[in-house]
Protein backbone atom coordinates (compact mmCIF):
# COMPACT_ATOMS: atom_id res chain seq x y z
CA UNK A 1 0.00 0.00 0.00
CA UNK A 2 2.73 2.33 1.06
CA UNK A 3 4.43 1.53 -2.09
CA UNK A 4 1.35 2.37 -4.24
CA UNK A 5 1.19 5.46 -2.54
CA UNK A 6 4.50 6.53 -2.90
CA UNK A 7 4.64 5.38 -6.97
CA UNK A 8 1.21 7.55 -6.83
CA UNK A 9 2.98 10.46 -5.80
CA UNK A 10 6.34 10.28 -8.04
CA UNK A 11 3.85 10.11 -10.92
CA UNK A 12 1.78 12.95 -10.00
CA UNK A 13 5.15 14.86 -9.16
CA UNK A 14 6.23 14.12 -12.93
CA UNK A 15 3.14 15.01 -14.46
CA UNK A 16 2.62 17.92 -12.83
CA UNK A 17 6.88 18.73 -13.53
CA UNK A 18 5.81 18.04 -17.36
CA UNK A 19 2.38 20.08 -17.54
CA UNK A 20 5.16 23.37 -15.95
CA UNK A 21 7.73 22.42 -18.46
CA UNK A 22 5.03 22.47 -21.33
CA UNK A 23 3.50 25.83 -20.46
CA UNK A 24 7.15 27.00 -21.27
CA UNK A 25 6.74 28.87 -24.93
CA UNK A 26 9.63 26.40 -26.71
CA UNK A 27 13.17 25.05 -26.18
CA UNK A 28 14.02 27.76 -27.91
CA UNK A 29 17.28 29.51 -26.24
CA UNK A 30 16.65 33.23 -25.69
CA UNK A 31 19.10 35.72 -26.95
CA UNK A 32 19.03 38.00 -24.21
CA UNK A 33 18.21 41.25 -26.56
CA UNK A 34 15.02 42.92 -25.29
CA UNK A 35 12.76 45.13 -27.37
CA UNK A 36 10.77 47.57 -26.71
CA UNK A 37 7.01 46.84 -26.62
CA UNK A 38 4.48 50.33 -26.31
CA UNK A 39 0.97 50.41 -25.96
CA UNK A 40 -1.03 53.94 -25.47
CA UNK A 41 1.53 55.79 -23.72
CA UNK A 42 3.27 52.22 -21.58
CA UNK A 43 6.86 50.97 -22.33
CA UNK A 44 7.52 47.60 -21.52
CA UNK A 45 10.44 44.93 -22.84
CA UNK A 46 10.29 41.71 -23.75
CA UNK A 47 12.99 39.12 -24.67
CA UNK A 48 13.66 37.72 -27.34
CA UNK A 49 14.52 34.13 -28.73
CA UNK A 50 17.47 33.16 -30.34
CA UNK A 51 15.96 31.90 -34.33
CA UNK A 52 15.98 33.63 -37.62
CA UNK A 53 12.65 35.52 -37.62
CA UNK A 54 14.58 37.31 -34.61
CA UNK A 55 17.31 38.48 -36.28
CA UNK A 56 15.49 39.89 -39.14
CA UNK A 57 13.06 41.60 -36.63
CA UNK A 58 16.02 43.18 -35.20
CA UNK A 59 17.56 44.08 -38.57
CA UNK A 60 14.09 46.16 -39.26
CA UNK A 61 13.94 48.01 -35.91
CA UNK A 62 17.69 49.12 -36.92
CA UNK A 63 15.83 51.09 -39.40
CA UNK A 64 12.98 52.32 -37.21
CA UNK A 65 9.83 51.76 -35.03
CA UNK A 66 7.37 49.49 -36.05
CA UNK A 67 3.67 49.60 -35.61
CA UNK A 68 1.65 47.04 -35.40
CA UNK A 69 -2.25 47.75 -35.75
CA UNK A 70 -3.43 44.67 -33.85
CA UNK A 71 -7.31 43.98 -32.24
CA UNK A 72 -8.40 40.69 -30.08
CA UNK A 73 -8.53 37.49 -31.59
CA UNK A 74 -10.55 34.77 -29.89
CA UNK A 75 -9.87 36.06 -26.79
CA UNK A 76 -6.54 35.36 -26.33
CA UNK A 77 -4.32 37.39 -28.51
CA UNK A 78 -4.04 40.81 -29.95
CA UNK A 79 -2.69 40.22 -33.20
CA UNK A 80 -1.78 42.05 -36.62
CA UNK A 81 0.23 41.85 -39.47
CA UNK A 82 3.74 44.28 -39.95
CA UNK A 83 3.66 44.85 -43.82
CA UNK A 84 6.59 42.41 -44.25
CA UNK A 85 7.27 39.02 -43.93
CA UNK A 86 9.59 37.19 -41.54
CA UNK A 87 11.08 33.29 -42.15
CA UNK A 88 9.13 30.95 -40.15
CA UNK A 89 10.49 27.86 -37.84
CA UNK A 90 7.09 27.20 -37.08
CA UNK A 91 6.20 24.41 -34.44
CA UNK A 92 3.55 23.36 -31.98
CA UNK A 93 3.46 26.13 -29.10
CA UNK A 94 1.23 25.82 -26.19
CA UNK A 95 1.10 29.75 -25.62
CA UNK A 96 1.10 31.13 -22.12
CA UNK A 97 0.10 35.04 -21.67
CA UNK A 98 2.96 37.23 -22.37
CA UNK A 99 4.32 35.19 -25.29
CA UNK A 100 5.10 37.11 -28.47
CA UNK A 101 5.04 34.99 -31.72
CA UNK A 102 5.03 35.18 -35.50
CA UNK A 103 2.00 34.08 -37.17
CA UNK A 104 1.98 32.91 -41.31
CA UNK A 105 5.37 34.86 -41.89
CA UNK A 106 3.70 38.35 -41.50
CA UNK A 107 1.66 38.40 -38.31
CA UNK A 108 2.70 38.81 -34.87
CA UNK A 109 0.64 38.52 -32.28
CA UNK A 110 0.93 39.41 -28.16
CA UNK A 111 -1.06 36.22 -26.07
CA UNK A 112 -3.14 37.33 -22.81
CA UNK A 113 -4.78 33.88 -22.33
CA UNK A 114 -3.12 30.28 -23.42
CA UNK A 115 -3.61 28.90 -27.01
CA UNK A 116 -2.33 25.57 -29.03
CA UNK A 117 -0.91 26.19 -32.48
CA UNK A 118 1.84 26.26 -34.86
CA UNK A 119 3.52 29.40 -34.52
CA UNK A 120 7.26 30.94 -34.74
CA UNK A 121 7.99 31.86 -31.69
CA UNK A 122 9.52 35.83 -31.00
CA UNK A 123 9.87 36.03 -27.98
CA UNK A 124 7.92 37.17 -24.39
CA UNK A 125 6.89 40.10 -22.46
CA UNK A 126 9.10 40.81 -19.39
CA UNK A 127 5.99 40.78 -17.00
CA UNK A 128 5.17 37.94 -15.39
CA UNK A 129 1.47 38.70 -14.09
CA UNK A 130 -1.37 37.61 -15.69
CA UNK A 131 -3.79 40.59 -14.86
CA UNK A 132 -0.76 42.92 -15.88
CA UNK A 133 0.10 41.28 -19.16
CA UNK A 134 -3.89 41.67 -19.44
CA UNK A 135 -4.05 45.58 -18.39
CA UNK A 136 -1.42 46.00 -20.57
CA UNK A 137 -2.03 44.86 -24.17
CA UNK A 138 -5.60 46.48 -23.61
CA UNK A 139 -6.90 42.99 -23.45
CA UNK A 140 -10.43 42.64 -25.23
CA UNK A 141 -10.82 46.44 -25.81
CA UNK A 142 -10.53 46.06 -29.83
CA UNK A 143 -8.27 47.69 -32.31
CA UNK A 144 -4.84 48.60 -30.17
CA UNK A 145 -1.47 50.04 -31.85
CA UNK A 146 1.31 48.35 -30.87
CA UNK A 147 4.87 49.93 -31.31
CA UNK A 148 8.01 47.82 -31.24
CA UNK A 149 11.16 49.43 -31.03
CA UNK A 150 14.95 48.88 -29.90
CA UNK A 151 15.52 49.31 -25.91
CA UNK A 152 18.22 53.04 -26.27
Amino acid sequence: MKKSLLTILAFCILSFSACAQSSKPTGEKTMGTTINVTINGVTKTATLVDNVATKDLLELLSKGNIIVKTDDYGGFEKVGTFGTRLPTANSQIDTVPGDIVLYQGNSISFFYDNNSWSYTMLGKLDITDVKEIKTFLAAGKGKTDIILSLKN
